[in-house]
């Protein structure tokens, strides 16, 4: 798929139906409607229903209103269908960040720097996968992220070896190779295939 095929576009300009249609009704995207990494590990571990996360997910990004003065990642479009979702906001906004060890393994980094940016999901809906949706999502984060006022946006992808085969529950994250073509370079490896990915933002 060339670039110019996906239209890309804050997720408070989609609408509901469109998030709907690229989560779906069943599965991990489906379960989780992005929510992992914004509430406490103990408030997943009680549970909560597909719908009450998927009304938080439209909460978030305020889809449906393009004057919204914030949301909480991009949606992509391929012929006006809707194809993919990153999620990206300050890294504040993901208080499961904070008891990860990827993010901050090894490395000398104030959680509470708003004005640092993460990445932490994507969807591509089915029917659309290995089409490029991901890699041209990872490449528009930032610039979403500067002109929200972002000094940088990290990520925290997977290292895919040629061959390598995960699941999508594994890969939500993304892949590393994304990210570099994105212009972001490797801070730290945590694990041996898990690696944290920053791109600093000139104003």
């Amino acid at each position: 798929m060339s670039d110019d095929a996906l239209r890309i576009v804050p997720a408070n300009e989609a609408s509901a139906a469109d998030l709907d249609a690229i989560f779906g009704v069943r599965g991990e995207a489906a379960r989780c409607s992005c929510q992992w990494f914004k509430v406490e590990r103990r408030a997943w571990a009680e549970g909560a229903p597909i719908e009450q996360r998927r009304a938080r997910l439209h909460e978030q990004t305020a889809c449906g209103d393009p004057h919204a003065s914030s949301t909480s990642g991009l949606v992509a479009y391929l012929d006006d269908e809707p194809v993919g979702w990153c999620a990206v906001e300050p890294r504040t906004e993901y208080v499961g960040l904070h008891t990860k060890k990827v993010p901050w393994a090894g490395r000398d980094e104030d959680p509470d720097d708003a004005g640092v940016w993460a990445v932490t999901c994507f969807v591509t809906r089915v029917g659309f996968r290995r089409r490029g949706v991901m890699a041209a999502l990872a490449a528009a984060t930032p610039g979403f992220a500067r002109a929200r006022g972002a000094r940088a946006v990290e990520a925290y992808p997977i290292d895919v070896e040629p061959g390598q085969k995960f699941t999508w529950g594994e890969l939500y994250v993304g892949s590393r190779s994304a990210f570099a073509d994105a212009g972001f370079a490797e801070v730290s490896r945590p694990t041996p295939r898990r690696v944290v990915m920053r791109r600093e933002l000139r104003r």
